[in-house]
Parts: C-alpha cells; structure tokens; sequence
C-alpha cells in the first residue's frame, strides 16, 4: 500500500472535498427542486404572456365598442334624433342605448340593424364599423345578393356576410392563372396545338 507523501495529502485532500461537494449539489432533493422551481419560472412566463394576449384581444374588443358607439352618437346626432326616440325604434331600452353609445356593451347584428334604420343609414355601415363586415374583402355583387335577400332575418345576413369574409381572407391567395399565348405563338414540343405531338390512339 502507498503511503500518502506530504505533496500529494492536500491534492487528495482537494479532492475529496471537490467529490462531497458535487455529491451534495446531485442530491435527489437538490434536484427536484430545482427541476421544480424550473417549472414555476416557465409557467410564469407563459402565463404572463397569455395575460398580455388576453389583454390586448380586449383592449381591441373595447376598442371597437367605443367606435361603434361614439360613431352611433354622432349619426344620432346629425339627424337629431334623441336617445329615447332611437331606443324606442330599435326595441331597446333607454339605459342600453346609453350604454352601446359609451362602448359599454356591444349590441347584437339585429340591434345594429333596428338602429341602423332608425338613424335612416345602412345596416352594412354599422356592420363595419363593429368589425362584423369588411367591404375591402369579397365579391360586392355577394354581399349585395345576402342584404337583399327578404327570406333572411338580419342575424342570419350578419352570420353569412361574417362567414363570407372569413372564407376570402383565408383563400386570399389565389391559385396562379394560366398565361394564354399569344395568337402568333408557335407551339413547342409537348406544348397544346403541337400536332407532332404523338397521340394515344396513334402511340
């Protein structure tokens, strides 16, 4: 056996002291809670960033509000129509207006419409100004045919004209058009009116 010479103890020494440490930092308890801690930090994050998106999604829903009924405000006022007249022609109460016109509550497609025709506007114009119709987006001529169909309540009209919006923003990109040549252009091998071009009946 080696005897342990007095330059090698404090090395060994070293050592050890290195192998207690890193068996004290490895502990299962260490470990876990670490491993738990770890966790908490990342829920934290992410539900810090849920809250933010919450935030801002209604930050936009109040926001809308606000404009519908700031711009419901002005169109009443322009035609000096006063807010119990309005409230009675679109079958609400005189608090509710008040409140739609505050951007405290967000009135349905068939209020819009009620108020709509009491302020003698179109309903397609308060319907844009609650984000509910886009006129940027679609076939006029289809947007035109759902207003003026008679069979359909207003709801029903509001449901497909948000539906149809939802349909050409996600077909926005089109398919590419095929380029027709030009009348002087002479086809190509494999090109369509190419009569050398081999056929199967004659393959």
């Amino acid at each position: 056996m080696r005897r342990l010479t007095g330059q090698c103890l404090p090395e060994r020494l070293q050592l050890l002291a290195l192998l207690v440490t890193v068996e004290y930092v490895q502990t299962p308890g260490e470990f876990v809670s670490g491993q738990v801690r770890s966790v908490r930090e990342k829920v934290d994050q992410l539900a810090g960033s849920v809250a933010d998106t919450v935030a801002a999604e209604a930050q936009q829903v109040s926001t809308v509000r606000s404009q519908v009924g700031e711009f419901i405000r002005e169109q009443r006022s322009a035609a000096r129509v006063s807010l119990r007249e309005l409230a009675r022609t679109a079958g609400v109460s005189n608090p509710y207006l008040s409140q739609v016109e505050r951007g405290l509550r967000k009135p349905s497609a068939e209020i819009l419409a009620a108020i709509a025709k009491g302020l003698e506007i179109s309903a397609e114009t308060l319907y844009e100004q609650a984000g509910i119709l886009d006129r940027r987006a679609g076939n006029p001529d289809t947007v035109a045919a759902i207003r003026s169909d008679d069979h359909l309540s207003e709801r029903h009209k509001a449901v497909l004209l948000e539906l149809y919006e939802t349909y050409v923003r996600e077909h926005a990109t089109t398919s590419p058009v095929p380029v027709r040549p030009p009348r002087d252009h002479t086809p190509q091998d494999g090109e369509p009116g190419d009569d050398t071009t081999p056929s199967k009946e004659t393959a």
